[in-house]
This record gives structure tokens, sequence and C-alpha cells, in this order.
């Protein structure tokens, strides 16, 4: 796994191969066999890690910050940021490799489709959204995963020419000024 993520995170989907993989790991391919049907499960397996491990800092933030949806909504973009900024072949391993391989794009889409999902509970747990404001939260929280994540890819590739701080300030502007005309 350890492996694959470095390959994936730097040389690409075009660079990751059970050879090259089996190689760095030190490994017989019969050994990759037994723990991977083939290389699209290693790469789906490798995506959901780094997902688990954005989870988990995402929740960290969530609970290290006060009570009030503005301080924690910065936290969840500051932790993201930091996670990505961190270390860059996580960037390139959540948001541009699954575009070249099939297996990995629908669990990317999946994924975005449940962070969709997380993002509405928060919003309505924070801010008492009553049901009936339902498609345009959806409509709302769309926009915020799918934003976020053009967003990280134009930062991460020096499309956009901020830093770091100012990256985290101007996201959690606007996702507050979007939750805020959601809720309007």
């Amino acid at each position: 796994m350890d492996t694959a993520f470095d390959l994936l995170g730097t040389a690409g989907w075009s660079g990751t191969s059970v050879r090259a993989v089996c190689q760095g790991a030190k490994l017989n391919p019969r050994y990759f066999y037994e723990s991977f049907e083939d290389l699209d499960a290693l790469v789906v397996a490798v995506y959901d890690r780094v997902i688990g491990e954005l989870t988990t800092v995402v929740l960290d933030a969530i609970d290290g910050a006060p009570d009030d949806p503005a301080y924690q909504l910065r936290a969840i973009v500051a932790g993201t940021v930091a996670f990505v900024d961190d270390d860059r072949r996580r960037a390139r391993v959540l948001y541009v490799e699954a575009l070249g391989n099939e297996a990995l794009n629908r669990r990317r889409i999946d994924t975005g489709h449940d962070t969709v999902a997380f993002v509405q509970a928060f919003g309505r747990e924070r801010r008492a959204t009553p049901p009936e404001v339902g498609h345009l939260g959806a409509v709302a929280a769309s926009i915020l995963v799918g934003g976020f994540s053009e967003l990280f890819v134009a930062w991460i590739e020096g499309r956009l020419a901020i830093t770091r701080q100012e990256l985290i300030d101007d996201a959690t502007t606007l996702f507050l000024a979007l939750g805020e005309a959601a809720a309007g």
C-alpha cells in the first residue's frame, strides 16, 4: 500500500503497475495477488486509506474548534489544506489520478456524494436548516465539494498564486457566504 501510494502520488496512474509496486515493495507478484484482485483494487484501497486519513483530520478539526459553525468550517478548511499541502502525493491521489482510472474515478464520485451528504448534515445540524430547504442545500453542498476539489487542483498545480493562509481565508469566507445564501 505504501509503495502504491508513493507511485500513484508521484509517477501517477501511468507509472503505477503491478510490476512497479512489487519491485518497490520488494515482493514477489504472488503476494500481490494474494492481497489484491488487480491493480484497480490496490489503487482504490490506497484512495480509501487517504480518504480515511482525511476524514480523521476533518472530524478532529470539528471536535477541536469552538462550537460555532464559522470556526468549525475554518478548522475543516485549514485541516484539509494542511493535509494535502503537507504531502502533495495525497492531493494527487485524491484529486488528479482518478481521472485516469475508471475504478478509482467511480470511487472518487461515490466519495464525493458521501461528502456532499456530510456537508448537508453538517449545515443542518449547525444551522437548524428546515428539511424543506433540502434541494438548495444539496446544490450548495455540491458546489462546495466540487469547487473545493477544483480549487485544490488549481492551487497545487500553481495556477492559483496565493499562500496557504490566503487559500484558507478566502475559501472559508466564500464557503460561509455560500452557506448563508443557501440558508437565506
